[in-house]
């Protein structure tokens, strides 16, 4: 009995031992615990309040007036382009024309033997003399046949007899006089000119040639108008108002709307962009249906020959212009959603995001609404950014604006 009590006595000690170690391990920890997170609590609250500037990028607004431009692909057309061919059967006598040779309307291209032609010319011409000196008879027998009738010495059936071989005579001279103009027509067909003045191609026969009269044949040369040129191009149906809207602009029917070609090549040799000035010529009656998109041709002067047919080039229309425009670049736009906004850096250097309106972009710029010309907005670091954020501003390490406001100063020191 003695021994049972003892050892629940001494069980009783040993739990009251282990629940005091227990509670001074707890008291230990979180004194611990305490310490440390109170600190850095405090640390943080400091960090928030003190914390130091974001380094942004920022760029400023401009404003100025920007072109309203569209731009198409298109492909160097002659205006003119025509194929020579023989219009009788015969042989090359002369080749006056060298390939690629610049020809002037009229300019004698091609002889050929025209002996045979010239000799049936010779021919109609004498049958033409023989049927002029027979009517001349003819006549002479009438008149003197009309005088006898009046005198009672013969009757008429002799006067309409001779009427009637003069009517006779005078249509076979018709008839012989249209010979001649047929021989020559014929004899002039030995003779190639140029119908228009232009640019000649490969010239396919040499002296000695046989050539013919049909359709079928190998041209003898082809010439393609030069100068003026023409460049067609197909233009979006989406864009044909506001095209019309700009052709419309001049009075009458010439077209307003000017046209530039820009050149190619111009980049890849670092010179600058070589331009051609034009106007829209043509626009078609018809949008094609299958593709969307209407036939446009724009000329050019071309006298220094730098468009070529055939050639593919870039053209570009100003349709408007947009007047005392808010200029950003696109790359500071925020676009969430349907939402476009910009960050702008007010006077107390901190960020504040402007919601903008996107009116029109160009190349790495855009005209927006919302701000105000002169506002600094920020071009690089604006992910890290929220509204209110403290920054520090510095110039953006590429100002797309910075090329158009130099242009811009350029344009009024030349109107100036």
């Amino acid at each position: 009995m003695r021994s049972s009590k003892s050892i629940a006595l001494t069980a009783l000690v040993l739990a009251i031992a282990a629940g005091g170690w227990w509670w001074k391990q707890q008291q230990a920890g979180g004194g611990a615990k305490d310490g440390t997170a109170a600190p850095a609590a405090s640390a943080a609250s400091g960090a928030g309040k003190g914390a130091a500037p974001q380094a942004v990028g920022v760029v400023k607004a401009l404003r100025q007036d920007v072109p309203v431009t569209l731009e198409a692909s298109g492909t160097v057309t002659a205006l003119s382009n025509v194929d020579l061919r023989a219009q009788t059967t015969s042989t090359v006598r002369e080749v006056l024309v060298k390939d690629g040779q610049t020809v002037r309307k009229g300019a004698l291209l091609f002889r050929f033997d025209d002996r045979a032609d010239r000799a049936n010319l010779e021919k109609a011409r004498a049958q033409a003399a023989r049927s002029r000196a027979s009517m001349a008879d003819l006549e002479r027998q009438y008149q003197r046949a009309r005088e006898l009738l009046a005198q009672n010495f013969v009757a008429q059936n002799a006067v309409d007899t001779a009427l009637a071989n003069l009517e006779g005579q005078r249509a076979q001279l018709q008839a012989d006089e249209a010979a001649l103009q047929s021989a020559q027509v014929a004899l002039s067909y030995n003779e190639v000119r140029a119908p228009l003045s232009g640019r000649a191609g490969i010239v396919s026969v040499v002296a000695g040639s046989l050539v013919q009269a049909s359709a079928a044949a190998v041209p003898l040369v082809s010439i393609a108008q030069i100068n003026p040129i023409g460049v067609s191009f197909n233009v979006p149906e989406t864009q044909l108002a506001p095209l019309l809207a700009a052709t419309r602009q001049g009075k009458g029917e010439t077209a307003a709307l000017e046209a530039q070609v820009l050149m190619p090549g111009a980049a890849r040799s670092g010179a600058p962009e070589a331009k051609v000035l034009g106007r829209v010529s043509f626009v078609d009656n018809l949008v094609d249906a299958s593709t969307g998109t209407i036939k446009v041709r724009a000329d050019f002067e071309n006298a220094g020959e730098t468009l070529w047919p055939g050639q593919y080039v870039r053209i570009r229309m100003t349709l408007r212009s947009i007047k005392d425009a808010v200029v950003i670049p696109q790359a500071a736009i925020i676009l969430r959603g349907n939402e476009r906004s910009v960050y702008v850096v007010d006077a107390d250097k901190t960020a504040q995001l402007k919601p903008v309106q996107l009116r029109y972009p160009f190349g790495e710029l855009a005209v927006v609404e919302g701000i105000d010309a002169g506002a600094t907005v920020v071009l690089d670091g604006k992910q890290n950014l929220r509204p209110g954020t403290p920054v520090k501003e510095q110039a953006a390490a590429v100002n797309p604006a910075a090329p158009a406001k130099k242009a811009s100063d350029a344009a009024s020191g030349a109107k100036a």
